[in-house]
């Protein structure tokens, strides 16, 4: 089924149910899509900064949580 076949086929669901409750999850359904992701609202920077870090995991350069502690324990 193409995405045209899909929607025509949900608008006619849709057209078709007088259960209220049902209409109103899939407006609830449909309104969540259109709010904008989390990621989206950082700033560019942040993203960026955030792309490095998973970018060094890959590739190994990072250190553990425990590893972190101990070399900062004498601060804490």
């Amino acid at each position: 089924m193409n995405l045209q076949a899909m929607k025509l086929e949900l608008v006619q669901m849709i057209l078709n149910t007088d259960r209220p409750k049902l209409l109103e999850k899939v407006s609830q359904i449909l309104k969540q899509e259109k709010e904008t992701d989390w990621w989206d609202e950082l700033p560019l920077s942040v993203q960026e900064s955030v792309k490095k870090g998973m970018e060094q995991a890959k590739r190994g350069e990072n250190r553990t949580h425990s590893e972190v502690m101990k070399k900062y324990q004498k601060w804490l």
